[in-house]
């Protein structure tokens, strides 16, 4: 066990500036780093926790940590962290990621943003956090964040968090809000395919999208162009709910000439529909969704990367809301809540990586505070 996190720790983090004054550097600011994560990864919410959890795990602690001042109080772990520059603790997360998790490779990316609601401050004027993540699908880590700047939105965060990643040979998803011209070029050019969702911040494409499958509709069981296509569909079933997903894809080269007349589509393979009926009870409601994709026009495979897309709503957000109670975070000062928030997804990374037990990650969290050496199995993946 002796040296393990730490090494792991320094070698990626080794950049770090520590950005304490000289006098003020009683405590090792990687010390600081890795408590922090063990900490989380055992269920700590904030520096109180944080520290508690120090002084109790102080004796396991030492045999990895040098703690020249022994452990810090809360008020250091959040001095700390609301000084650190997020975009150096940001690339230390991105340069273990990429050198454990590797390229995410022939897989859905999903890219979204999120809102840490209590880590507004209106006193400052402060408005709450927005962090958009990099989520791969198949193995569930997240690959990176940035944070959206305070007079901007995810359109200019999405660029700036791609520009970050290796995507070579994935499937990038983004809502409609990153359904842009750049956004896509930036995708190619990084030697990704895109699926982008379309709505109406882009009224007349995706009102020659949804013209082109009306055409569809209509030449259905006749000899008129489109008449040929096969939609793929499936079926769910579960909490009272009955879902049909019913996907059709247009890469017919006429009808993507009229959609996207001037090629400002990069790449621009095919067009997607997907309808979903919903049946709860008696009532049924139908929803039908548009996509551009740089993808060959087959139904299934889209099918399949648009749907995984929904993930990073429950197998991330939604785990990081209700296990983490990142929502209920009231960590405001400085850089700390974007700090912290990234702490939390290398946390979520390190449990997601752990083999041993087949368990949800809340559980893995009360057995790592439990159990040193279940807690030592987990900061393995540092240096997996």
């Amino acid at each position: 066990m002796s040296g393990l996190p730490a090494t792991s720790i320094s070698e990626h983090f080794e950049t770090l500036t520590d950005p304490r004054r000289d006098h003020l550097k009683q405590h090792g600011l990687l010390d600081i780093v890795a408590i922090t994560l063990c900490a989380v990864i055992c269920g700590a919410d904030g520096w109180v926790d944080v520290a508690t959890f120090g002084r109790v795990k102080k004796t396991w602690l030492q045999t990895f940590l040098a703690l020249p001042g022994g452990i810090p109080s809360h008020d250091t772990f959040g001095r700390v962290f609301a000084l650190l520059d997020p975009d150096e603790f940001r690339r230390c997360f991105l340069s273990w990621a990429q050198a454990v998790v590797g390229p995410p490779g022939e897989q859905v990316v999903a890219i979204d943003g999120k809102t840490l609601r209590r880590s507004h401050d209106r006193r400052d004027g402060k408005e709450a956090l927005h962090l958009v993540s990099a989520w791969a699908t198949a193995n569930g880590l997240v690959l990176g964040q940035v944070a959206t700047d305070a007079k901007s939105n995810e359109i200019t965060a999405i660029p700036a968090l791609l520009k970050l990643l290796n995507l070579e040979g994935a499937t990038v998803t983004i809502d409609a809000m990153g359904c842009q011209t750049a956004i896509a070029a930036r995708i190619v050019e990084q030697g990704a395919d895109y699926v982008l969702a379309l709505k109406d911040n882009h009224e007349k494409l995706h009102d020659r999208v949804k013209r082109a499958f009306t055409d569809a509709d209509r030449a259905a069981g006749t000899t008129l162009p489109l008449a040929d296509l096969v939609p793929h569909t499936t079926h769910d079933k579960g909490h009272g709910r009955i879902e049909q997903r019913r996907c059709l894809a247009i890469g017919d080269p006429a009808y993507l000439a009229f959609i996207d007349p001037d090629r400002a589509w990069p790449n621009l393979k095919s067009v997607v529909l997907v309808e979903s009926t919903r049946r709860i009870g008696t009532q049924v409601s139908t929803e039908a969704r548009h996509y551009l994709s740089s993808l060959p026009a087959d139904a299934k495979a889209l099918n399949a990367a648009i749907r995984s897309h929904w993930g990073i709503e429950n197998r991330l957000h939604w785990v990081l809301d209700v296990t983490f109670r990142e929502d209920d975070c009231r960590v405001r000062v400085g850089h700390a809540p974007e700090n912290l928030a990234i702490v939390r997804h290398f946390a979520l990374n390190l449990l997601r990586r752990e083999p041993s037990r087949r368990a949800s990650v809340a559980t893995k969290r009360l057995c790592a505070a439990l159990d040193d050496t279940y807690l030592h199995s987990v900061l393995n993946g540092l240096s997996a």
